[in-house]
């Protein structure tokens, strides 16, 4: 790059740019969800009450929180990155088209094998308070739940994204998509009910991929399903929710009746805050 920025205007013009991006991609999916598409769910009599306000300004605090430190890894890689020190580049020719889908792919299932591990180290009772609380602190998941991530979190979660532009050499386009398919992924899969149909094509794809569904369970049962992407290491390592596959209509229609329910404020139990709960 021709100008060398200093670090604090990186730093704020990612600040203005998360920020953004979250508002946009967290806030409109719950507009849509509870104004636009409202009559769509009503059709086909799926429960969806208004989440408490409460438990949504608890997400938002806590995702301000995750942003500035966001914010920071991101300007401290375009900082290195002018100085030459990452293995980002801009020349699509420099490794060649299939490149870019190869390393798109690579990237998500570090990053999944990544956040697996983590998210099941913080769930851990010695743990959970200071790590993972806050992410689970309303009962049931709304969009705004996809990035309020508690801080010293937030740190683990930055510093993958730090990590692999110092070791893999990705294209910033690359870079974009990944983020992108990360920031949709997590809205849609705090949804809070279930989005798609248990058969079909969907049923082969829920069971590699996680969906609203799957990890609606994980805010449910704090021990199950602690993967991002896919279902990979939960089924490898026995944290996959018994007969998930056989009975995901039964799981469905479970999930349906809880959210017909009023949504409880936010819970501060003995159980909750020493990550085992199992409702």
């Amino acid at each position: 790059m021709a100008d060398h920025h200093p670090f604090l205007y990186y730093w704020f013009a990612f600040l203005c740019i998360i920020l953004g991006r979250y508002f946009l991609v967290a806030g409109g999916t719950h507009l849509l969800i509870h104004s636009v598409l409202k009559q769509f769910f009503v059709d086909r009599e799926i429960k969806i009450d208004p989440p408490v306000w409460e438990s949504i300004r608890s997400d938002i605090k806590l995702s301000l929180f995750s942003t500035v430190i966001f914010a920071f890894s991101a300007a401290f890689s375009i900082f290195k990155f002018d100085r030459g020190a990452t293995l980002l580049y801009a020349d699509l020719d420099k490794y060649g088209f299939w490149y870019l889908g190869l390393s798109f792919l690579g990237v998500l299932v570090l990053q999944d094998t990544y956040f697996y591990f983590i998210h099941r180290l913080f769930h851990h009772p010695l743990l959970f308070k200071w790590f993972h609380l806050g992410h689970h602190m309303s009962r049931q998941p709304t969009p705004w739940t996809s990035f309020a991530f508690d801080p010293a979190e937030a740190v683990f979660q930055a510093l993958f994204l730090v990590a692999i532009v110092f070791t893999i050499p990705l294209h910033f386009a690359t870079v974009i998509v990944i983020i992108m398919t990360m920031t949709i992924w997590s809205v849609l899969n705090h949804l809070g009910f279930p989005l798609f149909p248990t058969s079909g094509y969907f049923h082969w794809l829920g069971q590699w991929a996680i969906g609203p569904l799957h990890h609606s369970v994980h805010h449910r049962k704090y021990t199950k399903h602690y993967g991002l992407y896919f279902t990979f290491w939960d089924k490898l390592l026995g944290t996959d929710e018994p007969n998930y596959d056989s009975a995901k209509q039964t799981l469905r229609e479970r999930v349906l009746h809880d959210n017909a329910i009023p949504p409880k404020p936010l819970q501060t139990s003995k159980s909750l805050r020493s990550g085992r709960l199992e409702v």
